[in-house]
């Protein structure tokens, strides 16, 4: 991954260098709505509604510069997949943003312990997600191994 380089853009952080942004979510109108918001900010988001598809692209090159996954998906769990993702050394360095409707302090945790960088539940409002991706995408991730 490269090192971000942010700009300042009529009063708003923009990224500069087509930052690479995984998607990981089922519902179709949270992947639109995010892929409209990342666009915005000139990333570059690369959707998809499974672990299985998620797990196609962190295999090609180069790696995504953040992932924003869901817990609740179909097949294998959001939840599963970030271990699986952070039980590998190649992917230590990825920030992971938990982008789901799951509110409770245990699941949170949860995430948090097993790896995820930052956790935003849904709804979400749209500005809260643009800042925090903006600032994951700064300053990588936020706890370390």
């Amino acid at each position: 991954m490269s090192t971000p380089t942010m700009q300042k853009s009529n009063g708003n952080l923009s990224v500069t260098d087509k930052k690479r942004i995984l998607v990981v979510d089922d519902d179709v109108e949270i992947q639109q709505l995010v892929r409209v918001l990342l666009m915005r900010i000139g990333a570059d988001p690369i959707v998809v509604d499974n672990a299985a598809g998620a797990a196609q692209v962190l295999r090609a090159q180069p790696l995504p510069d953040l992932m924003i996954l869901d817990l609740m998906m179909p097949e294998v769990s959001g939840m599963e997949f970030l271990k699986q993702v952070r039980s590998r050394e190649v992917f230590k360095d990825l920030p992971i943003l938990i982008l789901s409707a799951l509110i409770e302090t245990d699941q949170i945790r949860e995430a948090l312990d097993s790896g995820a960088d930052r956790y935003l539940t849904k709804p979400y409002i749209a500005n809260n997600l643009v800042t925090i991706v903006q600032d994951m995408l700064r300053n990588g991730r936020r706890f370390k191994d």
